[in-house]
């Protein structure tokens, strides 16, 4: 049995999506959780409750912890330790694998390109809770109590109902016939991962028994780009010319004074401010054959998608 907890989230079914090249046995657990493949089993569960956590992950041989709480730094700090805390207690009672998929943001502000040796230098208090939590989970693994593994990602772009910046400012603004939107500087590279390529190589990790007691930088493309380049290459490939505003750092602010998810983008500017780029090069060695989706590939099933709905 492989269990996803966090079920209905982009990256729990992709990675769903993926589980059947490798198990017939999938559960998936979150509080109002659907099926994304005809077999799978879906629990009811609530992972800030110890004892509905336990009974979730019972039966399991690997767990993939990719939930998703609301983007507030109070929520953060108050839930993700009990909900980490939660699982790693269950996977330790039924011997089961566990693996993390997490973001960044303990990373902070990076000089050069980030890899699984990167320090966590967070500035942010998103970013102090990513760090404790990851460090909990890295503490069970030394201790031998647990067998598990980190997968890491970059910012998010891809289909359906992925949730990004990226997409909210290019790929829902193009549904909406609106101008397309950029925040602080349309120079500054960055790296992004496709959400299909998420899930399938968090899939792969997870049936690798010699990818435990590691961390792993999931797979992207390998050149990061720039506004400039992601909006050129997305008006190329919509077939006109997409107009676009970058957002400075004051216009940020102002609106976070008015909308609360954009409060809380403000202490992560910094990803903004200056080259963000992510090295995925120790899963690419480790899987050669991994097909790595290029932002020409993954943007034109995107607009796809769009034309379509």
């Amino acid at each position: 049995m492989q269990t996803i907890l966090g079920a209905n989230g982009i990256i729990s079914t992709e990675i769903a999506k993926a589980l059947p090249a490798f198990t017939s046995s999938i559960r998936l657990v979150s509080r109002h959780p659907k099926k994304v493949n005809s077999t799978d089993e879906i629990v009811s569960a609530d992972l800030l409750n110890a004892s509905q956590t336990m009974e979730a992950v019972k039966g399991s041989d690997i767990v993939y912890l990719a939930a998703g709480l609301p983007y507030n730094r109070k929520v953060w700090q108050q839930q993700w330790p009990v909900v980490m805390q939660n699982v790693i207690n269950a996977c330790k009672e039924h011997q089961a694998k566990l693996v993390f998929f997490d973001n960044v943001y303990m990373y902070g502000p990076v000089a050069g390109t980030m890899s699984e040796e990167t320090p966590y230098n967070a500035t942010s208090k998103k970013g102090i809770t990513r760090a404790q939590i990851a460090n909990m989970l890295l503490e069970a693994m030394k201790d031998g109590s647990l067998s598990g593994m980190i997968c890491r990602a970059p910012e998010f772009y891809g289909p359906r109902n992925t949730l990004s910046g990226v997409n909210a400012m290019v790929f829902d603004n193009i549904r909406k016939g609106k101008k397309l939107q950029w925040l602080i500087n349309d120079q500054v590279k960055r790296t992004y991962i496709y959400t299909p390529d998420a899930g399938k190589a968090t899939a792969l990790l997870g049936n690798t028994p010699a990818a435990y007691g590691q961390t792993w930088h999931l797979p992207c493309t390998d050149e990061p780009v720039n506004g400039k380049e992601f909006i050129a290459l997305t008006s190329e490939l919509y077939g006109k010319p997409l107009r676009y505003s970058v957002l400075n750092t004051f216009m940020v602010k102002l609106a976070g004074l008015f909308i609360p998810f954009v409060k809380e983008t403000v202490e992560l500017l910094y990803q903004y401010e200056q080259d963000y780029k992510f090295s995925s090069d120790k899963f690419k060695k480790q899987f050669p054959d991994f097909q790595v989706t290029s932002y020409r590939q993954g943007i034109t099933e995107i607009i796809a998608e769009i034309k379509h709905s």
